[in-house]
Order: structure tokens, then C-alpha cells, then sequence
């Protein structure tokens, strides 16, 4: 199987078929074992009626012992070597679709750190989910033709040479009969094709919805309109359900075809093989031959129906991957030099312009509005941004990320140490990376800062200085290992306003030239809040960093604050002035009479 290492190679996407294809020719010694394997077990399956048809006529029938017991025992040395065959050829298959498996989940997720920011703009959630749960698991299941499947056609062929030798019209109806049942089963194999693709378009569909409605829940519950997107969902589900009974539907007629109509067309040739041998024209041994022989059949025909059901779901998974690897990143057409020192930042299209080595706030009743500043800002979306007055889009995007760094207040976290979690081999410099940590936002043309540039001193101390910053020593002493303890994925063992902190320590210690955080101290308490609001800005001292909030205990700290209104700015100045002259502002910044009275 691949290593966990390896590269796993250039998919071919110019197709579904072509990408299983691929698949298949990453490994080529272990696909031609699992179809030799394959053919050679099922053709031994036919060798068992030969054997004892044999045993019949050259033995049991004349009444000559020795030549029964001869033919027993190759029955049985037969029987022993294919059992350790079917053996082999299940743990080499497996194998093939192992690899086939963690293949796919390598290039998918090579292509999602690849897309960097781009990926929440051209995929939904929902899909990938979908592609990483169901599509990567149906593909490699599909490669089961490359072993039984061929095998299957090897033993068929071999049986209806051993039938032609007994009976011309026997093989000759074997030979037809055989297609004839591939082909009534060929149009439901198309027909799944269809109900399939629809079913999993449905599902990416509702799981993008499901993770929508996992983030944003509160939310909806706080305006009351969680009733109203639960009955949404339902409707969804149910649609849903719907199609998968017409999938199911499908694949319950396909699977009975599978075997039902082999078991007739069985009975049909053993009648005929019965009325041969009732004429003389065949041997009671031949007649219990041939009765074995279309047994065998049985077992080549219900794998043809279930590779072609396999590959059928196959290619309609290996076609959504494809979609999702052709997809391009932004293109990085930037040529021109950044700026040698601190500059302005500026966005024409709202007005906002930063000064560097100040601290500077958006404040906005549209959280939205204010991001989508940021995301211009920091070219996570096109636009007119300059930085000292070279637009954005002419600088090469790696030289963006090495000094600009947007830190989102639901970035995500991965499994680890809480020391991984908020450092870790990322945190060195700017570096690369959306958020501070891999791989969102990363895209081919990122180049990570080296390791050493601006190393710290002391990397604890380092660390310690961001979680104080950002108020978040009291969750290092709460866990049982300090740095060292263990964090859930997404941390989810931490409460919100705990992974919010973990965030902003985690950008604090990158200690980029510009950082842009948004919304970094909305899910804290007032109390816990105003320290990291304080510190914030004693930490940041002499370099660029804006803040979106609409909190009166940060914005009391911002050098600048922009208050915009349909993300335009609508008022510049200090808080407390913007309080005394904005009624619009007071009326977003102030959220109760007496904060009002606080803040003034």
C-alpha cells in the first residue's frame, strides 16, 4: 500500500474511467497478482466437477478403488491449494483497495491545501465532507474488478471450453445464454448510474447544510429562526430519503438479477444436459460435470453484475473527484516587489486605510462587511487593496503571507498538544498560512518562511508571552500537562471562548508585520475581554494590526477606528469621539443604557 509518504503521483483527470484507470496503474504488480489470483481460483472452482466427473466414470462406475481414491485425492489437494488461494487473493485485493483509498484521500487532500482560501469559495463544505465519507470508500471498492472481475471472465472461458468438449449444443447455449443475462442487467446498471449521481449531489447538499446549521445554531436560536431552518432540513432529509429508496430500488433489481437469472438459466441447462444423457449422448459422469460447471458459472456471472454495480457507483464517485481536482487555486500573477519597510494599507472600496505600527479597528453592524475589509486586505479576495500604493494583486502572493496574516476567530484547530495547537513548527515568522496554521489558505505558490527565520529566544517563553497576551494562561494551569496536554480536534475539550483565545495566541506567537483578527474577543467575558484588549495593544506596540469588533472595550484601546455602514466608512476617529458625534456608532458600540454611561 502507499506510505503514508510516498507522493501519491499525478491523478489522471480527464474522466472518471481514466481516474480509476490511475488507480489501478499506480500498482500495477499488485493488480496483475489480484487478477493471476483471481482467474486461477475460479478456474480451479471449475476444475472441481471435471475432478469429479472423473472420479465417476473411471472410478465409481467400472468399480475401480484405486482410481476413485486417486481422484479423491486430488479433489482434496485441489480443494486445500484454493482455499489458500481465495486467501491470497482477498488480502491482495484488499490491499489494491487500500491503497486505492488512502490514494484518493491524499491527492483530495493535496488539492484542499492547494486551493488555500480559494476552497470555501468554490466548493461547499458538504462536498468535500461527502468525497472524504462516501466517494473515497465506493471507489476503491470498485477496483474489485481488476481481481474477481477478471477472474471471472478467465473462468468463463475455460468452462465453456471444457463444455464444448462434452456437448457442442450445451456450450453453445452456455456461450449465448450467459451476455444474454449482462444484457438485461446492462440497463439497470445505467439507471444507476443517474439515480446514484443524484442521490450523492442531494447528500453533499444536505451535509453542507448540516455543518451550516452546526456553526451557526446559536445564532439562530438567539433570532428565533431555528424552527424555521429545522423545517428546511426536514424538507431536505426527506428528499433525501426519497431518492436513496430509488437508489435502492435499483440496486435491490440489480442484485436479484445478479443472482436469479443464473440460477434459472442453471436449471434450464441442467434440463437439457438430463434429456442428453437420458439419449446416451452423454456420460452420467459428463451430465454431473456439466451440472458443476454451470454451478461454477453461477458464481462468474454474480461477480460480472457486482463489478458492473461497483464500478456503475464507481464512476459516478471517481467523477465527483475529478470535478474537485480540476478545480484551479486564484491565480498569483503578481510581479512587483512589497514594500522594503511598514506601510499603509489601503481599500479603496470601503475607505479604510491602516497606518502601520497602529492599531486599528473596524467597527460595523454587518460582522460580514467588516471581514470581507479584512479579506481584501489581506488578499483572500480580489480586489483594489494597495500597500503603499502597489496594488495587492501585483505582489507575488508568497511575499503577502510571509508579512500579512489574517487570523479568523473560527479558524481551525487539529489534533495535538495544546504546545502544537498554539506554536508548533508553524508559528515561526509570519509564515504562510491563513490563521496561522496549515493548511488553510496555503496554496502551491506559498512558501513557507524558513524555520529559523526570527526564532525565539526561548520557545517557551515565547509562547508563554502569547497566551498571556491573549489571556489564556488559566487554560494552560487547568489542564492536567500544561503545553503538553492533549487537544481534540476543532478543541472541542475546550469551551468556545477557550478556543477563541487558543486562535489568538496562536497568531500572537506567529508575530506577523500586519495582523488582521476578526472578531477576536467575541465569544470572551467583559472582564476577560478588557485584559486581552489591554494587552493586546501593549504586545502589538510599533506593529500593524487591525481588529473588527464592535466591543467598546477594545475599540477604547485602537489608535483608529473606522466605523462603516454597508461597508463603506461612514466616520473616522478615536472612540470616545465617534461616541460623542456618531449616533450610529453609539447606538452599535453601546449595548445597554448603562455601558453607554460606562464608556463615556
Amino acid at each position: 500500500m502507499i506510505d503514508a509518504y510516498e507522493e501519491p503521483g499525478e491523478p489522471d483527470c480527464r474522466g472518471g474511467g481514466r481516474y480509476l484507470w490511475w488507480l489501478v496503474r499506480c500498482q500495477p504488480g499488485r493488480s496483475l497478482a489480484g487478477a493471476v489470483l483471481g482467474s486461477v481460483w475460479m478456474v480451479l472452482l471449475a476444475a472441481t466437477p471435471y475432478l469429479l466427473s472423473r472420479a465417476i466414470d473411471e472410478g465409481l462406475e467400472p468399480g475401480d478403488y484405486p482410481a476413485l481414491a486417486g481422484w479423491t485425492a486430488a479433489l482434496f489437494a485441489v480443494g486445500a491449494f484454493n482455499a489458500w488461494l481465495s486467501i491470497m487473493r482477498h488480502r491482495t485485493m484488499t490491499r489494491v483497495r487500500m491503497d486505492a483509498n488512502f490514494r484518493t484521500v491524499k491527492v483530495v487532500v493535496a488539492q484542499s491545501v492547494r486551493l488555500g482560501a480559494a476552497l470555501q469559495r468554490r466548493v461547499g463544505s458538504g462536498e468535500v465532507v461527502t468525497i472524504g465519507v462516501g466517494d473515497v470508500q465506493t471507489i476503491s471498492q470498485s477496483l474489485t474488478v481488476v481481481g474477481p472481475g477478471v477472474g471471472a471472465v478467465v473462468a468463463y472461458l475455460v468452462v465453456a471450453g471444457l463444455l464444448l468438449s462434452i456437448s457442442p449444443l450445451i456450450a453453445s447455449v452456455v456461450l449465448l445464454g450467459i451476455p444474454l443475462i449482462v444484457v438485461l442487467v446492462g440497463p439497470l446498471l445505467a439507471r444507476l448510474q443517474g439515480a446514484e449521481a443524484e442521490y450523492r449531489e442531494r447528500q453533499g447538499v444536505l451535509t453542507a447544510r448540516i455543518a451550516d446549521l452546526a456553526g451557526g445554531l446559536r445564532v439562530l436560536n438567539g433570532l428565533g429562526g431555528k424552527g424555521l431552518f429545522a423545517d428546511a432540513f426536514h424538507r431536505d432529509s426527506q428528499h433525501l430519503r426519497r431518492q436513496g429508496y430509488r437508489v435502492g430500488a435499483v440496486t435491490s433489481w440489480v442484485q436479484a438479477l445478479g443472482v436469479g437469472l443464473p440460477t434459472l438459466f442453471l436449471a434450464v441447462v441442467t434440463w437439457l444436459a438430463a434429456r442428453l444423457a437420458a439419449q446416451g449422448t452423454i456420460s452420467i459422469g459428463e451430465l454431473v460435470s456439466v451440472y458443476g460447471f454451470v454451478a461454477v458459472l453461477v458464481g462468474p456471472v454474480a461477480f460480472w453484475v457486482e463489478c458492473g454495480y461497483q464500478i456503475s457507483r464507481g464512476l459516478v464517485a471517481a467523477r465527483r473527484v475529478v470535478r474537485f481536482l480540476q478545480l484551479q487555486p486564484l491565480a498569483d500573477l503578481g510581479t512587483r516587489d512589497a514594500p522594503a519597510r511598514p506601510s499603509p494599507l489601503h481599500d479603496p472600496q470601503s475607505g479604510v486605510r491602516v497606518l502601520p505600527g497602529s492599531l486599528t479597528a473596524l467597527a460595523c453592524a454587518r460582522p460580514s462587511d467588516a471581514a470581507s475589509v479584512v479579506d481584501r486586505l489581506g488578499r483572500y479576495a480580489p480586489s483594489t487593496a494597495t500597500w503603499s500604493g502597489i496594488p495587492l494583486d501585483e505582489i507575488p502572493l508568497p511575499r503577502i503571507r510571509r508579512r500579512i496574516l489574517v487570523a479568523d476567530h473560527e479558524a481551525d484547530l487539529f489534533a495535538g498538544t495544546l504546545r502544537e495547537a498554539v506554536g508548533g513548527r508553524f508559528a515561526r515568522g509570519a509564515g504562510p498560512y491563513r490563521h496561522a496554521a496549515p493548511p488553510r489558505g496555503a496554496t502551491s505558490h506559498d512558501e513557507p518562511a524558513p524555520a529559523d527565520e526570527h526564532p525565539p529566544a526561548n520557545e517557551d517563553a515565547h509562547l508563554t508571552r502569547a497566551l498571556r497576551t491573549a489571556a489564556a494562561e488559566d487554560i494552560v494551569q487547568a489542564l492536567p500537562s500544561g503545553l503538553d496536554s492533549a487537544i481534540d480536534a476543532q478543541a472541542r475539550n475546550l469551551s468556545g471562548g477557550q478556543r477563541q483565545r487558543i486562535r489568538l495566541a496562536r497568531a500572537l506567537v506567529a508575530d506577523p508585520e500586519v495582523l488582521l483578527a476578526v472578531e477576536p474577543t467575541s465569544a470572551l467575558d467583559a472582564h476577560t475581554e478588557a485584559r486581552v484588549a489591554q494587552r493586546l495593544r501593549t504586545a502589538r506596540q510599533g506593529r500593524t494590526t487591525v481588529v473588527t469588533t464592535t466591543s467598546p472595550l477594545v475599540l477604547d484601546h485602537a489608535d483608529t477606528v473606522y466605523y462603516l455602514v454597508d461597508g463603506k466608512v461612514a466616520a473616522t476617529g478615536r472612540h470616545q469621539e465617534l461616541l460623542d458625534t456618531e449616533p450610529g456608532y453609539r447606538a452599535l458600540v453601546a449595548r445597554d443604557a448603562d455601558a453607554e454611561e460606562v464608556v463615556r
